[in-house]
C-alpha cells in the first residue's frame, strides 16, 4: 500500500454532500497514513444527504491551500451548488490548480471548480448531468469511471469510488504536477 505519512489531505464539503463520497476517500487516504481535515463554510457540523454527520475541522474564511498537500471535493447536489456559490471555497480550490497540487472531484463537484475557472482546456468526468455545463466551460467531458489529467482525479458517482480513490492515493503520493494549473 501505497505511504501517504505526513500528507494533509483537505476536504471541502458542506451540508448535503454524498455520505459515501466523503467517508469513502476520507478513510482511503487516512488508512494510508495521511492526515484529512474537513473544510466548511461554517463550523460545528456537516450532515451529508443520508444522514452521516462529519464535524468541521475548519472553516473556508480561516484555510490556506499552503498548508495542504491535496484537495478532495466529495458531491451532492446541494453540497456542490452551494459552494460554487461560496467565494472563500473556490477561491480556496482554485488555489490547488494555481500551486500545482493534486485535486479530487467526484460526482457535482465539478461544479465548484466551473466557478473556479480551472477545468478549460482539461479532460475530466462528473456525473452525467454536468457535461453539458463542463463542455460550456472548456473541458472535454468523457464518461469514464476515473480520468487523470496532470493531477487532477475525477469520477462520476460512488459506484466509482473504487477506483476514484486509488488514483486520488497514487497522485497524492506524487506530490505536486507541473501540468496542473489554474
Amino acid at each position: 500500500m501505497t505511504d501517504l505519512s505526513g500528507k494533509k489531505i483537505a476536504f471541502v464539503a458542506t451540508d448535503g454532500y454524498e455520505d459515501s463520497e466523503l467517508t469513502s476517500p476520507w478513510e482511503a487516504v487516512t488508512a494510508a497514513g495521511a492526515t484529512a481535515v474537513l473544510i466548511a463554510p461554517e463550523g460545528g457540523s456537516i450532515e451529508g444527504k443520508n444522514g452521516h454527520t462529519q464535524p468541521v475541522d475548519l472553516t473556508t474564511d480561516a484555510a490556506d491551500a499552503a498548508d495542504y498537500d491535496a484537495l478532495v471535493l466529495p458531491g451532492g447536489v446541494v453540497n456542490a451548488d452551494h459552494l460554487r456559490m461560496d467565494e472563500k471555497a473556490v477561491a480556496f480550490s482554485k488555489a490547488f490548480f494555481e500551486a500545482s497540487k493534486p485535486v479530487a472531484a467526484i460526482c457535482h463537484a465539478a461544479w465548484t471548480l466551473i466557478e473556479a475557472g480551472v477545468v478549460k482546456g482539461r479532460t475530466l468526468t462528473s456525473y452525467p448531468s454536468l457535461k453539458t455545463d463542463l463542455r460550456n466551460a472548456g473541458a472535454e467531458w468523457v464518461d469514464e469511471e476515473v480520468v487523470v489529467d496532470q493531477g487532477f482525479v475525477t469520477s462520476r458517482t460512488p459506484d466509482d469510488l473504487p477506483a476514484f480513490n486509488a488514483k486520488v492515493i497514487e497522485e497524492i503520493a506524487e506530490g505536486k504536477h507541473p501540468g496542473q494549473h489554474a
